[in-house]
């Protein structure tokens, strides 16, 4: 079974249980599958924000921690993930993409797992296959929040 890496934007469909999120469980199975998906520690910052921007009730917030607590998470501060950011970011640079600073760490730690990133956005089109494996999922128009 192929270990998965799930995007922030992925962990926001999820707790919104919109139809995107309904095709990732129903395709990807994350909270059946063995390995369990993993996250990086970035996403827990990201995602904490959002709900805040967007005003999430208790349902939603609830629903965040569990994710939060149930994938396995990648730390930043690994030499490894250090030095496959340096890379990735140098290589995106070289090419003329300014990729946002969260989503470096993010394909810096799946790269270092050697996981497939289930994502929601083409930021990171420019990475494969050198660096990573990704599924991209075109986002159904849920509303916010």
């Amino acid at each position: 079974m192929a270990l998965y890496f799930l995007d922030t934007n992925i962990l926001v469909h999820l707790v919104r249980d919109d139809a995107t999120g309904q095709y990732i469980k129903q395709t990807y199975s994350p909270f059946l599958v063995a390995p369990k998906p993993l996250i990086c520690v970035v996403s827990d910052g990201e995602i904490r924000s959002l709900a805040l921007q967007w005003n999430w009730g208790q349902r939603k917030i609830d629903q965040m921690r569990f994710l939060l607590g149930f994938f396995g998470r990648v730390p930043i501060e690994r030499t490894d993930v250090l030095q496959a950011y340096a890379t990735i970011d140098s290589h995106s640079e070289a090419r003329g993409i300014s990729m946002g600073k969260n989503d470096v760490w993010i394909a810096a730690a799946t790269y270092i797992t050697g996981a497939r990133l289930i994502t929601t956005d083409k930021d990171f089109d420019h990475l494969q296959p050198a660096f990573i494996a990704r599924d991209y999922i075109a986002p159904s128009k849920p509303s916010r929040p």
